[in-house]
């Protein structure tokens, strides 16, 4: 969970007679350490796990109060635990951090289930913690405003709160307000489950769509230079990426209607146009350190990645003036990779965002793919800008001679199936042969298919790559499962794609790892990065929708529905400067899709599956 200053990892045990070990992982992310390690300087954040033994000691009838069995765990932005009455007093415990303060809370609430009023003692809980810093004197503390003595009349409670909190040198102390704290992270829950609400048959799903929208707009952070989105997860935090917020998150954010997001989104482009490099060399692939320090010593296709994001974030959000401001740097990075083909018409690039963690030799599939995308968005774009119509048929045209190359340089029979080799001397099946399906190019389909949901796929997803007789823990990053999910969807392959989609959502909802997608096993451990949520929810989006933005207030829709689903709806979506609803219901062997602005239809068609329809929502 995070706030604009503060985050928090949550990670609990449960034994077999229900006693609960709860360990906080506190972090503010813009107060950083000293360190000596070069590496861990980026990650030097100021943080503290702590367990039970900072809580207070209460006393009822001069005996220790113990929470007892514990009864259930609640989560919905906030995670809550809720213990079984004992001697008269249920016991609930609530996490959650301040939205905009230094300060992260746990909320005691004591009710009196008994009969008769039940009077308390609780001790006083303070700990303080003093450092140097690179920000100067660092001061934290951890208390708690319990009153010593309570006394609650039957079916009362008694709320309270112990409070984690920071400040630098001579920064006032947080505000320490239980009510107003939780009511400012009520306030950001309630906005972001009230727009782009999924409805589909399918509970699980919903629920980790509605989940992934919480985690996606909650790691925004406050920076020099402005608000900025985050991958957080207890490793990255007030900084940027041109994958992670330039790819991923930024395009979400212009459906969310999420105003933080809209601003963190613009900021990252910003930070990236302001860096343009004047020599020609590449873009920088991050910025972090208080996005201060840039970094990347490879291209690995952030050009690309940064102009297929911002494209699509430009057009679905809508808005002429923000796509003017942000036109310089779309321009350089389409002209960047251009400059970047090689003799046989694909982009060159010397890794891709796994950074050499898998072979990519000279240029890889990823990068060629995002380029195509971003050409066949810009295009778009530049029209909806009434650029000149020369510059709209560039964009065509090199888009046209990508898709190409693509096949004729990548396609290839790879493990008895027609797919792709994702660089020129690659052997084994990769997880980002997916990245065609998802930018529209579908001529192997079914072998690219039968390889991410047949060969390459495991328990937790799409493996990153498959390596025969290998005793190594096999290896996957959810960003590639995500977007084969999207492509799969966006292919036409519903029904395939949705048996394997609820099983990895109940996986990822309810099973060993809750309640959210991850980055990868076995790096990080699993951590979980915000801009995978983002992810997830475009699987809706942009692949059962198959929703294209093609101008500030057009766009396309091809609808895939799987067979055994009778409806599918995205509601208030925040998109295109209005609010719209599409519905689209099974009607005997065809679909009937229906899109509302403002509740007023606008686009009411009866279609067969797999059909696109273009909508206006001027």
């Amino acid at each position: 969970m995070s706030g604009s200053l503060v985050s928090g990892i949550i990670r609990y045990k449960v034994n077999k007679a229900k006693q609960v070990e709860i360990t906080r992982d506190v972090i503010f992310p813009q107060l950083r350490k000293y360190t000596r390690s070069n590496e861990s300087m980026y990650r030097a954040y100021l943080r503290s796990e702590y367990g039970d033994d900072i809580l207070p000691v209460i006393t009822l009838a001069e005996k220790k109060y113990e929470s007892g069995v514990l009864d259930s765990v609640r989560i919905s932005g906030k995670i809550s635990f809720y213990f079984k009455p004992r001697d008269g007093i249920q016991l609930i415990r609530s996490f959650f951090p301040s939205m905009d303060q230094r300060c992260f809370v746990e909320k005691w609430t004591l009710i009196n289930t008994g009969p008769q009023t039940q009077t308390l003692a609780i001790g006083a809980t303070q700990l303080i913690q003093e450092e140097a810093g690179w920000h100067g004197q660092y001061h934290r503390k951890i208390v708690s405003d319990a009153q010593p003595v309570v006394s609650i009349k039957p079916g009362e409670k008694y709320n309270f709160g112990i409070y984690f909190t920071a400040r630098q040198n001579d920064e006032p102390e947080p505000g320490r307000s239980l009510s107003e704290i939780e009511q400012g992270r009520d306030l950001f829950l309630d906005s972001v489950s009230t727009n782009l609400v999924l409805k589909s048959p399918d509970l699980t799903i919903n629920t980790l769509f509605s989940f992934s929208k919480i985690r996606a707009a909650e790691s925004i952070f406050r920076s020099k230079l402005g608000l900025v989105h985050s991958p957080g997860g207890g490793n990255y935090y007030v900084g940027i990426w041109a994958n992670d917020q330039a790819e991923y998150s930024g395009p979400f954010f212009s459906y969310l209607g999420y105003q933080k997001g809209i601003q963190a989104a613009m900021n990252t482009y910003r930070i990236f146009q302001d860096s343009i490099p004047a020599d020609g060399r590449k873009m920088w692939a991050s910025f972090e350190l208080d996005v201060t320090f840039p970094f990347g010593a490879h291209d690995r296709g952030d050009a690309a990645m940064i102009a297929y994001g911002a494209t699509h974030f430009l057009l679905a959000s809508g808005d002429r003036d923000r796509a003017e401001e942000l036109w310089p740097l779309i321009n350089w990075c389409l002209e960047y990779s251009l400059k970047r083909l090689t003799v046989d018409g694909i982009v060159a690039s010397e890794s891709d965002e796994l950074e050499g963690r898998f072979p990519t030799g000279s240029a890889n599939l990823s990068t060629s793919s995002l380029y195509y995308g971003a050409l066949i968005q810009a295009g778009r774009l530049a029209k909806a800008m009434g650029k000149p119509r020369s510059m709209v048929s560039d964009y065509e045209t090199r888009a046209q001679r990508l898709s190409g190359a693509i096949e004729k340089y990548f396609g290839a029979k790879m493990d008895g199936l027609d797919t792709y080799r994702y660089y020129k001397e690659n052997t084994t099946l990769r997880s980002w042969i997916c990245l065609p399906l998802a930018v529209g190019i579908n001529q192997r389909k079914n072998g690219t298919l039968d390889a991410l949901f047949g060969k390459l796929w495991s328990t937790n997803g799409v493996l990153t790559e498959l390596k025969e007789n290998d005793s190594a823990a096999p290896v996957f990053w959810d960003r590639g499962t995500l977007y084969a999910f999207r492509g799969a969807f966006k292919a036409g392959a519903a029904d395939r794609a949705l048996e394997r989609l609820r099983a990895y959502s109940k996986t990822r909802l309810t099973g060993f790892r809750v309640p959210y997608v991850v980055e990868a096993w076995p790096e990080n451990g699993m951590a979980q990065l915000s801009a995978e949520s983002a992810l997830y929810c475009r699987i809706f989006t942009e692949g059962l929708l198959g929703l294209e933005p093609t101008g500030f207030n057009t766009f396309l829709l091809r609808p895939n529905l799987p067979s055994e689903w009778s409806h599918l709806e995205l509601n208030h979506m925040m998109a295109f400067n209005t609010a719209i609803d599409i519905q689209v219901k099974r009607k005997n062997n065809k679909l009937q899709v229906t899109v509302l602005k403002h509740g007023k239809i606008v686009a009411d068609r009866l279609i067969k599956n797999n059909t696109e329809i273009l909508v206006s929502v001027k």
